[in-house]
Order: C-alpha cells, then structure tokens, then sequence
C-alpha cells in the first residue's frame, strides 16, 4: 500500500476506536466511519472524517476496513450474512479486526473473509485509551503474511510496536494470554502491598525492594496499585480508569473460554476472574483494574 492515500471504513468509533480513526485521518488518509452512537458519529466528523449511515455503506468502494466492536456477538454480525459487511465490499478489501474477542469467532469470520476473496487479519491493541489517542497502541496481530503486510501501514500510524502473532485468531490469543498474566500479576501486586500494610511495612519500602528484586514486574513498576511510587499510575488519580475494571473482567472471562475449549487448566486465570467479578460487582465497575487492592483489603 505504501504512502497512498486510501479510502478506509473504520466501524466503531467509541472510546478506542474514535482516536485510532482520528489518526488514520490525520495521516491524511479518507475515512468513513459508522457508530451506533450519533455522539461518536459527531466527535469523529468534527475531526474530519466521513459518517456513514450504516456499515454496509460505509465499506463500499474502500480498500480497507477497521473494526473495532465490543466483543464476538458483533463481530459475527457485523461481518457474517446477506447483511454482512464481507457481502458489501469489494473482492480483495483488505478487513482488519482490531475488536478483543474469541478466539473461535475470530478464527471463523477470518475463514469466512478468505472464502469472499478478502484479505483479514486480527489485531486486538493494548495500550488503552492514552494509547489510541496518541498511535502508540501495541498491536498483536494474527493472518496470512501477505494480509499482515497490507495492514502494517495503516497500522503503523495507529500504534508504535506490531507483533505478528501467527495465522488467524493468534492476536486473539496473545491478547487474551498477555491480559490474563496481567490480571494475575496486579492481583499479586496488591496483597503484597496489602499485607505489608498488616505487618506495618511503609509501602515505599517495599516498592524499592519489589521494583529492583525478583518481585519485579509491570504491574508494580510501570502501574503501582497504591499512590506515591509511580506518580503516572491511576492510584495517584483516584483510580479512575486507565484500563477499566470491568474490560480486565472481559478478558479473564475470554481467557476462561479459552482454557476451555481447548483443555488448558488455569487455575490462577480463573480465581482472578472470580475476584474481578466480585471488584465488578460492588462498587469497581467505574475504576481502574488496579483498584482491586480496596476488595482484597476488605475481603473476610
């Protein structure tokens, strides 16, 4: 694709996939975007991008096609079908799926793109709302080489690291296996500090033992649950949401599914699921993931 300038549908303008849209527009490229939302319609036509009133619409005669959409259910139906947008574009469109899904549906619409004649890959971000914002999203990507190669450019100026995974639905799988350590790994995090708070331990102190020892991890150094040691991170912000609780749910309910269906045992993946569904439940739904250190001080 190189530096040509592009006719792109970009379908689901929300909270990440406004910005990323944003971006490909002010890269210069032409974008049509459709959103349920009449708001996010609005925010994105007053960054310069076209509005479509549907997604069959907005994927005529383009070269390319972001999706972005809350979870399996509508990615099947937004791509499967009469009505589906593989039945309204173009042979050989170029389709990347930027949604955090199933694997099994991701894996399924990607065999349904290749038998209409298209190129597909899925690309779920990491990076959050800051990083759509800014194209510095990290991207996990899954397809053909061929697919992946189409999409680097319009990928390169939605994030700043692009991992290629492997075949289909293997984004997916990175997505769900990286956000389920990271669920694991805050968890631990915070009945580290918790317990130090019991045995009288100034949290600092632990933080500078933890953070240059075996201890160590991103969830302590980079996104610190408790206020003071890392000044970036939401607990010096009231834990508003970074990356909100209830999509840390999302995906230990994905990994969950995932475990399942293909034999793995998570013991750990699963009993996080379980304390976040919990932190979901009574009063996190508004915060960010981190902000699960207030159950486990009041857990018994």
């Amino acid at each position: 694709m190189g530096e040509e300038v592009l006719r792109v549908a970009f379908i689901g303008l929300g909270n990440m996939g406004g910005p990323m849209a944003a971006n490909l527009v002010k890269a210069g490229h032409e974008v049509v975007g459709t959103d349920l939302s009449e708001e996010a319609c609005a925010a994105f036509q007053a960054v310069g991008g076209q509005v479509a009133a549907s997604a069959a619409e907005a994927v005529r005669d383009v070269q390319a096609v972001v999706t972005m959409l809350p979870a399996g259910k509508h990615v099947r139906s937004v791509y499967l079908g009469e009505d589906g947008i593989l039945a309204h574009a173009a042979k050989g469109t170029l389709f990347i799926d930027s949604s955090t899904i199933d694997v099994d549906s991701s894996r399924d619409v990607a065999k349904a793109a290749s038998e209409a004649g298209m190129d597909m890959v899925d690309a779920p971000v990491s990076g959050g709302i800051v990083g759509a914002a800014n194209g510095t999203l990290t991207f996990m990507i899954g397809g053909p080489e061929v697919a992946f190669e189409r999409a680097k450019p319009l990928l390169e100026i939605m994030g700043a690291s692009l991992v290629h995974a492997g075949d289909a639905g293997a984004g997916q799988a990175a997505k769900i296996c990286n956000n389920m350590l990271l669920g694991i790994s805050m968890i631990g995090t915070c009945e580290a500090f918790v317990l130090a708070e019991k045995l009288g331990l100034d949290p600092q102190k632990l933080f500078d033992v933890s953070s240059k020892s075996s201890g160590q991890c991103w969830s302590l150094t980079s996104y610190c649950p408790i206020p003071g040691p890392v000044p970036t991170s939401p607990a010096n912000n009231g834990y508003k949401p970074g990356f909100a609780a209830p999509m840390m749910l999302k995906d230990l309910l994905l990994a969950e599914e995932a475990a399942g269906s293909s034999g793995a045992k998570t013991p750990m993946g699963e009993r996080a699921a379980r304390l976040y569904e919990e932190y979901c439940g009574n009063g996190g739904e508004n915060s960010d993931f981190s902000g699960i250190i207030h159950l486990l001080r009041n857990l018994g």
